[in-house]
């Protein structure tokens, strides 16, 4: 049965985990009061240790890794929460890697080493450039690299959210440092404004919206818990794209 917490409301006792080998992930809703800095490193936490910070249903998965646990309502505004997976836009570059915007008030921090095997950079070949202006280049031996260009789609993960910096995200799988699905997003069509609940329920293992589309055409599908979702299906198949649109957005 599902149960309604208000804000201040601890976890019920059969919410938290017994055990402190158990790891406990916490979503939107959801606080961790201060004197348990220790357990948010991934040990377990007392029912003292948790309560809600907003009105909604109580929302629980156990993937067999990590229970997880938030709170369901009505939000417009996405609220970093690790380790949830997000489709972010590159809307700057810097020394040391890019700002992508995942639709929460700040934009978060992408280091240029987090892919897989270097696969963020492209590698072209050009002549190292000339002392005369405006003298053509042409292609050489030598390396000349490219990054990820401004405003290309990438699918990432949350590393951390800091109180006063920006979120962290990275597109590598901490435990095996592979990209695990995530990374650039090429080609497809992104699918903005999508309701957070709604986002979460594609997520869930036991939602049969994707399986269902999936047996009749071909589709590729990255989900992101900020309200936005990316799909790529083949030429030729417009209407049938149409049509995984409107059952993702849940209207038409």
């Amino acid at each position: 049965m599902a149960k309604v917490l208000l804000p201040g409301d601890p976890l019920p006792s059969t919410s938290a985990a017994a055990s402190t080998s158990a790891v406990l992930h916490l979503g939107p809703g959801l606080h961790a009061a201060p004197t348990a800095v220790t357990a948010l490193n991934g040990k377990g936490k007392s029912k003292e240790d948790v309560t809600a910070v907003k009105a909604g249903l109580l929302g629980f998965h156990d993937d067999g890794k990590a229970e997880k646990w938030w709170i369901e309502s009505l939000a417009r505004r996405y609220v970093p929460h690790p380790p949830e997976p997000v489709i972010g836009i590159i809307i700057a570059r810097h020394a040391e890697g890019y700002r992508v915007d995942i639709g929460s008030s700040q934009a978060a921090s992408l280091d240029a080493l987090s892919f897989e095997a270097s696969s963020f950079l492209r590698f072209e070949k050009y002549e190292r450039p000339h002392p005369y202006p405006g003298f053509a280049r042409r292609k050489t031996d030598d390396p000349f690299t490219t990054l990820i260009q401004v405003g290309t789609l990438v699918y990432a993960h949350l590393l951390s959210t800091p109180p006063f910096s920006e979120p962290e995200i990275s597109c590598v799988d901490a435990a095996t440092q592979k990209s695990a699905g995530f990374g650039e997003l090429v080609g497809g069509f992104p699918i903005r404004g999508v309701e957070l609940n709604r986002c979460r329920a594609l997520l869930s293992p036991k939602n049969p919206i994707l399986a269902k589309l999936g047996a009749q055409f071909p589709f590729e599908v990255a989900v992101g818990m900020n309200g936005r979702i990316w799909v790529k299906a083949a030429d030729g198949e417009e209407e049938n794209l149409v049509k995984l649109i409107q059952e993702l957005r849940g209207r038409p």
